[in-house]
């Protein structure tokens, strides 16, 4: 699918997501805000907001490809954190590392919008991730 990233001059060069992304295709992929649980609904990393990014973006990754699709059609992802701190990022990145081979995007980042909540649906819970995807 014809995806353009674009981080244009003028704006901050981030190297976990794209300012800008043009996307052409037949078929858009909305994945709702996957959390951090196992297939059995069980919390997956109770209080480790690294172990559970990792395991919201795995549920992402096999909600993807129910659609046919992978992180390389992902234009957009929606990140939001329980209690968002100044150690936040630090343990999102660690728990992307850990993933990575289920994200891994050759072309660079999707954009991404990170918001600080101050709950998020159940208890324990400290991430929630959502994607659009857009396919051929």
């Amino acid at each position: 699918m014809p995806m353009q990233l674009i981080n244009p001059p003028g704006l901050p060069q981030p190297p976990t997501y794209s300012q800008v992304v043009v996307a052409t295709g037949a078929r858009h992929v909305v994945v709702s805000g996957q959390v951090p649980c196992d297939a059995d609904g069980e919390l997956v990393g109770a209080g480790d907001l690294a172990q559970q990014t990792e395991q919201a973006l795995r549920n992402v990754a096999t909600a993807l490809a129910a659609a046919g699709a992978t992180f390389a059609d992902v234009v957009r992802l929606g990140i939001y954190v329980a209690g968002y701190d100044e150690t936040s990022l630090e343990r999102i990145r660690a728990g992307l590392l850990a993933a990575s081979d289920v994200v891994v995007r050759p072309d660079g980042p999707p954009a991404a919008t990170l918001i600080g909540v101050a709950a998020l649906a159940f208890p324990g819970q400290l991430i929630e991730i959502e994607a659009t995807a857009v396919l051929p």
